[in-house]
């Protein structure tokens, strides 16, 4: 499975912009995390579960978690304290048993540490938001609360003990340790903590260290280091003991509710009115999202910075801005490229992009660019000839339109080709509603009008052609904002010797995508425009 099926099988309209994905053949422990996070009070909204069960992964082989180092970047209001809660529950009720069975020789209680910066957080964690919500449930016959001063803690029925710390270099100091916590670690200016936890878990079956936090600021250097590494691991696709999830992005506008809703997993994208996502029409109650696009509103509008907003709600690193990638041309430079002039004519061909969730769509037109040089920029500049014309035929939500409007299309414009890509992709969910409409699919040698499926070397070539394009000026466009706004947060990623755009670190980039789709289409079928003379025909 792809990772965006993944995603759409556990119903993640935001899943995370980079991270570990989730390997359906291995068991998990995210279930019965899941069931104690039911019991409490507070089911898991589907980003929830899906952290869960990629952090709570079994080896097949040893029967051992496979993460030991566990990384997860959410913005606030996403329903952080009930993820650390429900793992930390589950830990205590169920490991003393699987250490039984799977180490029997390892002696001693199953121990958790809670860290904040300052102990005085974790002891106000403690008791104004773990401990209540236990004993309204019916876990509480299960624990006693220990909370003379110094040595606050959970003593469950199991024997495994919950206590708290603080930020020190001696947390955890001359102890074993199965389970640590370190709870909105962008406090962490260095990583003692971590250098007195990883002692404690050596000789432990199963250990594993949560980090849990929003983005930090230019001090938090601890934090930047283990998102970098993050990400690199989560990119390569590398085998690692360590698992990192990140939401959060890195372009949009700060204002925009398309930006938040893509990086913010527990914000409900209904309004007016309140959340009833995951409830059915008997009322009954799966998840519920915890924060509404009002509620992000007002944090926006109370915020000290836009920075702050950002950091806090987009993940955005305070003090740092993602750098330009050299593979995207300047917007100025996109701008210089607007010619509302042409139209095409007998050669065209369109592309089709959606998304994964099937939330919008977008048809594009491509067509040889017209006419002599001679345009000049503001800078002064003559540009090229146009190799290409763009045009936006029609970018608006949901996907059922789609076949529809390409079947109009297709009868009045007759076009050398549809760039669809089918062989995994998310357009690939309009593969049978396309033909069903009367596009004809690829098959045998290909004839005009029918879908030219670009391969992933395919669509780097032409992710290629099209910004360099703009580099050089040959590219034409209409200015049009649904693919100027895509063109403003596209960025890139590796594959092979080329880049493809990146629909994780882009924003909203479904029209850029079905441009390059439609430029393939163009290329790769114009000559089906016009029959080839046979030379044998007037050979006497």
């Amino acid at each position: 499975m792809s990772r965006e099926e993944i995603w759409a099988a556990y119903g993640l309209t935001c899943p995370p912009r980079i991270g570990t994905v989730r390997d359906p053949s291995r068991k998990t422990y995210g279930t019965a995390v899941a069931r104690i996070s039911a019991q409490l009070g507070m089911p898991m909204m589907p980003w929830q579960r899906y952290a869960v069960d990629v952090a709570l992964e079994v080896d097949p082989e040893t029967q051992a978690l496979v993460y030991r180092d566990v990384t997860l970047l959410v913005p606030r209001q996403s329903g952080k304290t009930s993820i650390i809660l429900s793992v930390k529950a589950h830990r205590a009720l169920a490991f003393p048993k699987e250490v039984k069975r799977h180490a029997p020789k390892q002696v001693g209680r199953q121990r958790i540490l809670y860290a904040a910066q300052k102990r005085q957080d974790a002891r106000d964690k403690l008791l104004d938001d773990h401990l209540p919500v236990l004993e309204r449930s019916p876990l509480a016959g299960r624990f006693r609360a220990r909370l003379r001063g110094g040595s606050e803690a959970l003593i469950w029925d199991t024997g495994a003990i919950d206590g708290i710390t603080a930020n020190t270099e001696d947390a955890g100091h001359g102890k074993t340790l199965d389970l640590g916590v370190e709870d909105e670690f962008f406090h962490a200016e260095d990583a003692r903590l971590e250098q007195a936890f990883s002692p404690a878990m050596l000789t432990r079956w199963s250990p594993q260290h949560w980090r849990v936090s929003t983005e930090g600021t230019e001090k938090s250097t601890y934090l930047a280091a283990k998102v970098e590494l993050g990400r690199e691991i989560a990119e390569s696709g590398q085998r690692s003991t360590i698992c990192y999830l990140e939401w959060s992005e890195l372009t949009g506008p700060h204002d925009d509710p398309e930006t938040w809703l893509r990086c913010m997993p527990a914000l409900c994208p209904l309004e007016p009115g309140p959340c009833t996502c995951g409830v059915d029409e008997n009322g009954r109650q799966r998840w519920r999202h915890t924060a509404s696009l009002n509620t992000i509103r007002s944090e926006l509008e109370k915020a000290t910075t836009v920075e702050d907003f950002e950091r806090a709600y987009l993940n955005r690193r305070r003090g740092s801005k993602a750098p330009a990638d050299p593979n995207v041309p300047p917007l100025a430079r996109w701008n210089d490229l607007i010619d509302i002039r042409q139209a095409p004519g007998r050669l065209v061909a369109f592309g089709i992009e959606c998304d994964w969730q099937g939330t919008q769509a977008a048809i594009v037109a491509a067509w040889p660019g017209e006419g002599a040089s001679g345009e000049v920029t503001d800078a002064g500049e003559k540009l090229p000839p146009a190799a290409f014309h763009l045009r936006v035929i029609e970018y608006k939500a949901g996907i059922d339109w789609v076949p529809d409007r390409c079947a109009d299309l297709d009868e009045r414009w007759e076009p050398v080709g549809w760039g669809v890509d089918l062989g995994g992709g998310p357009t690939k969910q309009l593969e049978k509603p396309l033909e069903e409409a009367g596009i004809v699919l690829p098959s045998g040698e290909p004839t005009r009008g029918q879908v030219a499926s670009p391969k992933v070397s395919d669509t780097a070539a032409y992710t290629a052609v099209l910004l360099n394009g703009v580099r050089a000026g040959t590219v034409r466009h209409e200015g049009q904002a649904a693919l100027t706004e895509a063109y403003k947060v596209a960025r890139t990623k590796p594959s092979g010797d080329s880049y493809l755009l990146d629909r994780k670190a882009s924003g909203n980039i479904v029209t850029l995508n079905a441009a390059i789709r439609a430029l393939y289409a163009l290329e790769s079928r114009k000559h089906l425009a016009t029959p080839t003379a046979n030379p044998w025909d007037h050979v006497h």
